[in-house]
């Protein structure tokens, strides 16, 4: 429990920094969904194109994605296993992130909502709430996929 919470921690701490950034004006975005972390913040492309990631952020997404298909795949049952797994990768984005800007802002519009159903998964005993959690991470893949490009 103590590893999960220092897990947490760092993650809340490390997207916390990352917030602190010097905001670039966004006038030049276009809205494209509707993924929000909180009211003000909506997730939209860059004038109609998608944004530029950095590698290891693609490659911890993609994993991610790969990780989830192979889960549902093989209908494991083990969610707290995969839940650490996604974690893994949660963490090699955050730890590997080199953007900056807007691109590194809009990141977080997906990022932090993926973060909070990880964290629900590894928690959760109910299935109905795991297979719904599975397919709301398959969807907020999907936007990240709609939205960044390397």
């Amino acid at each position: 429990m103590k590893i999960k919470l220092l897990t947490i921690f760092v993650l809340a701490l490390s997207l916390m920094s990352c917030r602190n950034e010097t905001q670039i004006n966004n006038s030049n975005t276009t809205e494209a969904e509707e993924v929000t972390v909180d009211k003000s913040t909506k997730l939209s492309l860059d004038n109609g194109k998608k944004w530029l990631a950095n590698k290891e952020t693609h490659i911890g997404i993609k994993n991610m994605d790969s990780l989830i298909e192979a889960f549902t795949a093989n209908n494991a049952k083990n969610y707290f296993e995969l839940g650490e797994a996604l974690s893994k990768q949660t963490s090699y984005v955050i730890k590997n992130c080199t953007m900056k800007g807007e691109s590194h802002n809009q990141l977080h519009v997906v990022l932090v909502p993926m973060l909070d159903e990880i964290s629900v998964l590894k928690d959760t005993t109910d299935s109905e709430e795991r297979k719904k959690i599975i397919k709301n991470l398959q969807k907020l893949i999907e936007i990240y996929f709609q939205h960044f490009k390397t």
